[in-house]
């Protein structure tokens, strides 16, 4: 008997059960936390001079930083006081832990213990495999953050007070908020220049990309490479497609730097060999959505450009501080392709199948992903009146939480900055996670309807 009537399970009759929803409470938490974060700054406190900060800049620079992107319309280091750089590094801070693992933690130290709901929604936050584990993975998470974080300031430190003549305070402050900000991909620097003034020194650059790196990996993936690094062969599928994509992509940066840029005579061109290969390895690691430039990007060539834009999509490390659609995505992707070139009728990843399920996951964030950068990129150019390649660049830079701008940021039209600020929210709490909060229910098919092929191609 042909089925004519849909058999599903009904919703909850409760009108609070959609604000249940992880997805949802996330993205509630990081509005909160923008708009806190964009009244601290509207403060006459938060800016040296007389006057305060308008609306539309201290809301810009909060997004910015709570979503750990880095692009800014005024200079940092003297546009804000003491204050209002404070809340910055805040901001930045909460925003690459995620405003639901600090809320968790915070419910664990006051309570000693977790709901199970409260555990959910820090597994939604943390991408931990079982809710179980998630208070055992919150403390290792925020531990882990700081001892990296410690140790990126104290090299940094240590630089500007012996290297650069900087007052200790100052050397201390200045090391802490580079140290912030490039562990969590954020990207904010204290320097109106961001890194173009160290391009040729290792003790600060490399401390900054090897803090972007491990902060861009992803946590679970550092913990599991912390147990088992001598043993490859039993890492997990997320690891393993983490690992082998960064590494490739850091190679594919650095060589597509120093391939095009090498001759450029406003980048590369008037270092030597040694402090280009530094320069173009510094400058490869950035677009996995850290925002630091030690490269003047008005200045490179259309093709930089371009790798850059492909490389700040890609962005990062699942459940890390990096954005983009991550690498695990990507890979899996990359995976998908070659079992379908092989005629293979399981995806196969390390000895191990990739369920259907992750497949269309991967596929609907890349092509809800591209979706987003296509319409914003449409919109930014019938608001100003830059080239393409410039506005093509502002917009994934936002949506993938990087910073990096050819310098358009300022001048872009209020219409366009708050655009701007809507690419880097949806980028950080990430196109699925939002689409999901926002359905209005979750309904399960009882039945299955007749499979029938189509033409592909």
């Amino acid at each position: 008997m042909p089925v004519t009537q849909s058999l599903r399970v009904p919703a909850q009759p409760t009108a609070a059960r959609g604000f249940r929803h992880p997805g949802r409470i996330i993205a509630g938490a990081f509005l909160v936390a923008v708009a806190v974060g964009t009244a601290l700054l509207s403060l006459p406190m938060a800016t040296p001079g007389p006057g305060r900060a308008d609306l539309l800049t201290a809301l810009f620079h909060a997004t910015s930083a709570v979503c750990v992107t880095g692009l800014a319309t005024v200079d940092t280091g003297t546009y804000w006081s003491g204050f209002g750089q404070a809340v910055i590094l805040l901001l930045i801070q909460a925003g690459g832990l995620g405003i639901m693992t600090l809320a968790s933690l915070f419910a664990l130290l006051l309570s000693r213990r977790l709901g199970l709901r409260a555990r959910l929604v820090a597994q939604a936050e943390t991408k931990s495999l079982s809710a179980a584990d998630v208070r055992r993975v919150l403390g290792r998470v925020v531990v882990f953050s700081l001892v990296s974080e410690t140790v990126v300031a104290v090299v940094l430190a240590t630089r500007f007070a012996v290297g650069y003549d900087e007052p200790l305070p100052y050397a201390v402050y200045s090391g802490v908020f580079h140290a912030v900000s490039a562990f969590n991909n954020a990207g904010f620097s204290l320097n109106a220049d961001s890194l173009i003034g160290y391009v040729t020194d290792p003790w600060v650059s490399l401390p900054i990309a090897a803090a972007v790196i491990v902060g861009g990996l992803g946590f679970p993936v550092v913990f599991e490479l912390a147990r088992s690094w001598r043993r490859p062969r039993t890492w997990s599928v997320l690891t393993r497609i983490t690992v082998v994509v960064t590494l490739a992509l850091l190679v594919v940066g650095t060589l597509g730097y120093l391939l095009a840029e090498w001759r450029n005579p406003r980048t590369l061109g008037p270092l030597g060999a040694g402090d280009t290969i530094l320069a173009g390895f510094v400058a490869g690691v950035m677009p996995r959505t850290a925002g630091f430039n030690n490269l003047d990007m008005s200045a490179v060539l259309p093709e930089t450009l371009f790798l850059t834009d492909a490389l700040m999509f890609i962005g990062g490390g699942s459940a890390g501080t990096a954005g983009g659609i991550k690498v695990t995505t990507f890979g899996l992707l990359a995976y998908v392709l070659w079992a379908e070139l092989r005629g293979d009728p399981d995806v196969e990843v390390g000895r191990r199948r990739v369920p259907a399920t992750n497949q269309r996951q991967a596929l609907a964030v890349a092509l809800l992903s591209i979706g987003v950068v296509a319409v914003a990129t449409f919109a930014m150019e019938a608001l100003t009146d830059f080239g393409f390649e410039q506005v093509l660049f502002e917009t994934v830079s936002a949506f993938s939480t990087v910073g990096l701008s050819t310098g358009i940021t300022a001048d872009l039209p209020p219409g366009a900055q708050l655009l701007v600020v809507a690419l880097m929210f949806i980028g950080r709490i990430g196109p699925l996670t939002l689409a999901s909060g926002l359905a209005l229910r979750e309904r399960a098919r009882l039945y299955q309807l007749p499979e029938e092929r189509t033409i592909v191609g």
